[in-house]
């Protein structure tokens, strides 16, 4: 029988990632942290992603976690990071406001298999009025980068308090037409609409605590297909991932995928 790995969370990771749910939804794997703690134990820090939070997951591998949750984490340079991990053999997972979506997979295999016949992707991210735009467009790029792959030409083409327009082109050439919203007046989420000569994708990714699961629809001569619908929360899936690399003493590849999109925003900002 695999261990049970203790959980210790700042305060700021708990609120934006629902730590304590998600410990608790999988209970023969993680349970809470507490003073009264072995030392020994097997342990897992969750960190919220602002500013400097690379630097706290190392001190979190010098104190001896086994393995760190990141949740949204801000652009930045993720090289101290991964090699003190890699050095430790520590497993560090990024949980992302929708790039970690279940649904996500399903929505890669669906839009890749289409890629070479792509004539235009659009999409819209919508987060709550006072966001901090750059912060909701790096989780609105890291989620269109997981189904799309690396964009190129990517071009930030206006920025305010109400929202941003960037836009790049799939690896065809095909323009992407990237919108950031910034309202109340309809719920948080990215959608996202492929269209190829045929048909398309249609995507729709809500909030990680929604009560309802990421839909993707594939359209082509043979009609409209719902793929498989996955409940699982985006917290909960980042969760069973870092069990499964613990669990094999594997390193998952999320600090390789954050820098290049790290490098991305870079060039846009």
């Amino acid at each position: 029988m695999s261990p049970q790995y203790t959980v210790t969370a700042t305060p700021q990771a708990e609120e934006s990632g629902a730590v304590a749910l998600a410990v608790a939804s999988l209970p023969a794997s993680f349970g809470p942290g507490n003073d009264e703690t072995p030392a020994d134990a097997a342990r897992i820090s969750a960190l919220d992603g602002a500013p400097g939070w690379t630097t706290e997951a190392i001190k979190a591998i010098d104190g001896g976690a086994s393995g760190i949750v990141v949740v949204n984490p801000v652009p930045e340079n993720t090289a101290a990071l991964l090699n003190a991990a890699s050095a430790s053999g520590v497993a560090v997972v990024l949980d992302q406001r929708w790039a970690s979506n279940p649904g996500l997979a399903g929505a890669e295999d669906a839009v890749r298999s289409v890629a070479g016949r792509a004539a235009m992707l659009d999409t819209v991210a919508t987060a709550a009025a006072g966001t901090d735009p750059e912060r909701l467009l790096t989780e609105h790029l890291a989620a269109v980068v997981r189904v799309t792959g690396q964009l190129d030409a990517l071009r930030l083409l206006r920025r305010g308090t109400h929202g941003y327009t960037a836009s790049g082109r799939l690896a065809n050439g095909a323009p992407v037409s990237l919108q950031g919203v910034l309202s109340n007046s309809r719920p948080a989420g990215v959608d996202f609409r492929l269209y190829t000569d045929d048909g398309g994708v249609s995507i729709a990714v809500p909030e990680p605590l929604a009560a309802w699961p990421a839909e993707v629809r594939a359209t082509g001569p043979q009609g409209e297909i719902l793929l498989p619908t996955l409940y699982e929360s985006a917290h909960r899936t980042t969760w069973r991932r870092l069990k499964e690399h613990l669990d094999a003493g594997t390193l998952p590849s999320d600090l390789a995928g954050f820098a290049r999109l790290t490098e991305s925003i870079a060039h846009l900002t």
